[in-house]
């Protein structure tokens, strides 16, 4: 069982501390072990080499810190890494610049036509270019909010319904007309389905029309009714059944030349395990209950486990400020937290209110 940051700062004193603070810091702009004529010279407080040394030691005995392969210097563990961000993280705002880059591109994206997956898309490729890392956004299948609902005969015998969401989704599916349907009773069951259902989710809509099938389905003559009760039924097929929505832009940040084959081999595994959805509703659900950013390094979280990569992650909502989803940053586990932390909080924010006004316009 982990320790928990309360634990460590009982055990070390005010120099091990920052010793400790200024070798991460030193690792994470760098990547590369610290060695303690290193650290000694970026201390406020002059220490010896031989001093330094002796702090060092204690951090290895805690877990803290370790020594690389053959390495002379030392570098955080995962346990020192959680400790730092948990404990001494210093997160500065999201400069001007970069708030205005992020709004501009997500909101130029939401002022368009395009669907609501386009401006997940290009909130993934901004994450991806302000990180260095790969953008990642993971969608749940939300249940489509409908617009509009009508029927349109393919020919004597099929029609397809229409259904378009108010996020400028559209899905089709294609009915069997009961023989002799006129023009007329087509359109009379359209606006009998569009009577429930615009303005609701897909389930709502479901439930208001089994609610009112005894009575009102009575009073459409029976070519309509038949017609009305297939349309219920492609409501049904359009369920939330399918798996959250996986983009990722910027993975060839990740993939890079210096990278041994076994790194290699896997991150691409960790693309494999998103791409294929494995382990994304679980997250999901840890989103639901996030107040804000999460940060899980290396195996702290099983999808990411074997990559031993870190992930950024924050919740962004809908118009109803319900959680669909993630987005965050993945990259090594040196990461600059102190930077790329707001800077996925600030893009979840613009995501979620760009998606109000996506509904709202």
């Amino acid at each position: 069982m982990s320790k928990a940051p309360e634990d460590f700062l009982a055990v070390l004193n005010s120099r091990s501390q920052d010793i400790f603070k200024r070798l991460v810091e030193r690792y994470l702009e760098t990547g590369m072990p610290v060695g303690s004529r290193d650290l000694s010279r970026l201390l406020a407080v002059g220490l010896s080499p031989a001093s330094v040394r002796n702090v060092m030691a204690d951090l290895e005995d805690l877990g803290l810190i370790a020594a690389p392969h053959t390495s002379a210097g030392r570098a955080p563990t995962q346990a020192g890494l959680r400790f730092f961000v948990d404990a001494m993280l210093e997160v500065g705002a999201v400069d001007e610049r970069e708030r205005q880059a992020i709004a501009s591109q997500i909101g130029s994206q939401a002022a368009g036509q395009g669907k609501v997956e386009d401006l997940l898309t290009e909130a993934s490729q901004l994450l991806s270019g302000l990180s260095h890392g790969a953008g990642v956004v993971i969608a749940q299948k939300s249940d489509l909010v409908l617009k509009h609902i009508e029927f349109v005969r393919l020919d004597a015998e099929r029609a397809m319904v229409v259904l378009v969401g108010e996020d400028g989704t559209v899905e089709n599916r294609v009915v069997t007309l009961p023989p002799g349907l006129t023009a007329s009773a087509l359109a009379q069951a359209g606006n009998y389905l569009a009577n429930f259902a615009v303005g609701r989710t897909l389930s709502e809509a479901r439930q208001a029309l089994q609610h009112q099938r005894a009575s009102q389905l009575a009073e459409l003559d029976e070519l309509t009714r038949k017609l009305v009760e297939a349309g219920m039924a492609t409501l049904a097929d359009t369920g939330s059944t399918t798996p959250p929505t996986v983009i990722v832009r910027g993975r060839a940040n990740l993939l890079n030349d210096t990278m041994a084959s076994e790194e290699l081999s896997r991150v691409r595994q960790l693309f494999d395990e998103l791409e294929s959805a494995d382990g994304l509703i679980e997250l999901l659900g840890d989103a639901e209950t996030a107040q804000g950013v999460k940060i899980f390094i290396g195996s702290e979280n099983k999808l990411f486990s074997l990559s031993g990569s870190s992930v950024i992650l924050s919740p962004y909502k809908d118009a109803n400020e319900k959680v669909v989803g993630v987005l965050g940053v993945i990259g090594p586990t040196r990461l600059n937290y102190a930077r790329i932390v707001p800077v996925v909080d600030y893009t979840a924010h613009v995501l979620s209110e760009m998606m109000r006004r996506k509904r709202d316009g």
